[in-house]
């Protein structure tokens, strides 16, 4: 099913787009400084957390999956396992008990998240190995959440989503995560494209810890 936005809001140039080559640079500077840092201060976050997952179920620390970003680019992105071996598999079979529409898949009770992978659901830990994509620069700290489908799938006013790098967080994460329909999401998404500059990635950050630890729309 292809990714649309028919009932987005008419299309604008990208300040991203036009955005000069000191501005982008200067983006990239903030991703790389503020993911090593942060990557130091949850060290021991993260380490504890990688044990939960290890006792909690078997199966490997890591799960990795394909996901579609900047320009259209594929890549692995890194999140710590929050399911059980072979979940990936069991997606078709559970389609009709998604209660996310368009692209996105999301089951409050999913059966196959661990006891573990609950905790670290509800509090985004789970994304911490993320800080690792920004480095490589797969990702942002701050833009259009990646999502599991191929850039054949994006048309029409939903392929600005892929101008500018995905991000660990954005405008959707901290409006309401997977509480918000496909369509509110993407027109968050194309609406932080639209106005995007340094101040509105710092202005999501700062909004990010609080909406974290509320839990909303975390499953």
């Amino acid at each position: 099913m292809p990714v649309s936005a028919a009932k987005t809001a008419p299309r604008r140039p990208a300040p991203w787009g036009r955005a000069h080559g000191g501005v982008r640079a200067a983006k990239r500077f903030i991703d790389c400084a503020g993911a090593a840092v942060l990557l130091l201060f949850v060290a021991p976050v993260l380490i504890a957390a990688a044990v939960a997952v290890k006792l909690d179920s078997p199966g490997p620390l890591l799960f990795r999956q394909r996901r579609t970003g900047w320009r259209g680019k594929e890549f692995h992105v890194l999140k710590l396992r929050t399911m059980h071996i072979g979940s990936e598999r069991l997606r078709v079979a559970m389609e009709e008990s998604n209660e996310a529409d368009g692209h996105l898949f999301k089951i409050r009770e999913d059966p196959r998240v661990t006891r573990a992978g609950r905790w670290l659901r509800r509090y985004s830990l789970d994304e911490l190995p993320q800080l690792v994509n920004v480095l490589r620069g797969q990702m942002s700290l701050v833009g259009p959440r990646p999502l599991p489908v191929a850039d054949s799938a994006f048309t029409g006013e939903a392929r600005r989503r892929l101008l500018v790098r995905p991000g660990i967080t954005g405008l959707w994460q901290v409006s309401g995560r997977s509480d918000l329909a496909w369509e509110d999401a993407l027109r968050l998404d194309l609406e932080y494209v639209d106005t995007w500059s340094i101040k509105l990635d710092l202005a999501i950050l700062c909004r990010t810890l609080p909406a974290v630890l509320r839990g909303d729309g975390a499953y």
